[in-house]
């Protein structure tokens, strides 16, 4: 019980409590229980980003998205029983009930197959990061280092941007640099590697994305953009069939953000009489994380040798009615770094002094 004691919820809680709890829980899972632990049903952030996109609220109670009718295994299963489960269905989690139903435990992916095989699907697909800016909102730190090299433990964060997308089977890499770029490159050089490294070298500065006309010759095939001063703890296989299934020309990845304002919010009418007052009202925004997948085509929108942001691209996209989507994560599933305090936060999930 110890280990999924902090995974079980009651049907009555919220969306937003329940994608609340799987952050702090550190899971992607969560089993709903009766008051006498009987299941009832489980809800995966799947089952969360659907009801997302289908624009629902978040304050509706978690038991409308919930599986109820989830693969479960019996005490006493064989080992050999979850593992053809979990391999035939892609399973991640099943919940251990006993012959009353009441979960008493659950076995994960790992504990099964440890390391040998990997749950998700390769991908393979090409990835561009951005590493071409000058960070000044983390100076004094990137007076020295450009911010694609600041250190998150023992490596650079855009290393491990790239070994994330290395899991997935990613090999080929295209940098934009621009801002100390020969440091960039040297880092590279002095290091060994497994993956493949092209450099894009942006004479000036061209936003977010002017640099990518550059390879409008050169990918064939839907690709990864990334800033290089993001995490995305998500599965891209799950994003990249997501983006090809919605026929998508650019997929945003997307993160929940819970803001409450602190204070009293006043509402007028005209002549500046007061309507109401919204006592520290409470929002849920969909923010763009900075990772992209975008299809090919889309290059030959980007004008040569000219200023062009994302943005840019995305409003030409629309402008073209080609289709841009949204895949949502959890808050917790994106890690920024781009100013003091989210570097100090990445830092602390990496358990870095």
């Amino acid at each position: 019980m110890k280990r999924i004691k902090n995974i079980l919820i009651r049907p009555s809680i919220s969306i937003k409590q329940a994608l609340k709890k799987m952050d702090e829980a550190g899971k992607k899972i969560l089993l709903i229980v009766d008051a006498k632990r009987k299941i009832l049903g489980v809800v995966t952030d799947g089952d969360i980003r659907k009801w997302i996109l289908k624009n629902r609220s978040l304050d509706q109670s978690v038991s409308l998205v919930m599986n109820s009718n989830p693969v479960i295994l019996k005490e006493g299963f064989l080992k050999e029983e979850a593992k053809q489960i979990m391999l035939t269905q892609a399973i991640d989690c099943i919940p251990i009930v006993d012959l009353e139903s009441k979960v008493i435990s659950a076995i994960w992916w790992l504990d099964i197959f440890n390391n040998k095989f990997k749950m998700h699907k390769a991908v393979n697909s090409p990835v561009v990061i951005m590493a071409g800016g000058e960070g000044s909102r983390l100076s004094p730190l990137t007076n020295i280092l450009p911010k694609a090299l600041l250190p998150v433990g023992e490596k650079p964060i855009i290393e491990l941007i790239m070994d994330r997308f290395m899991e997935y089977g990613s090999n080929d890499f295209y940098l934009s640099v621009n801002y100390k770029a020969n440091i960039l490159k040297a880092y590279f050089s002095d290091n060994k590697h497994s993956f493949r490294i092209e450099y894009i070298d942006e004479s000036k500065p061209l936003g977010t994305i002017g640099s990518l006309h550059l390879l409008k010759n050169k990918l064939k095939k839907t690709f990864f953009v990334s800033n290089c001063d993001i995490l995305i703890d998500a599965d891209y296989s799950d994003i990249h069939k997501f983006h090809k299934e919605s026929k998508n020309c650019i997929t945003l990845v997307v993160s929940m953000k819970h803001y409450t304002i602190p204070y009293g919010i006043c509402e007028i009418e005209k002549g500046g009489v007061l309507k109401r007052i919204n006592e520290k009202p409470e929002y849920d925004l969909l923010v763009n994380t900075g990772l992209y997948l975008v299809e090919p085509k889309m290059l030959n929108l980007i004008p040569k040798d000219t200023f062009y942001n994302m943005t840019d691209l995305i409003n030409d996209c629309l402008k073209e009615n080609q289709k841009v989507g949204v895949y949502p994560v959890s808050e917790k599933c994106w890690l920024d770094m781009g100013q003091w305090q989210e570097l100090h936060n990445m830092l602390k999930r990496f358990e870095v002094k």
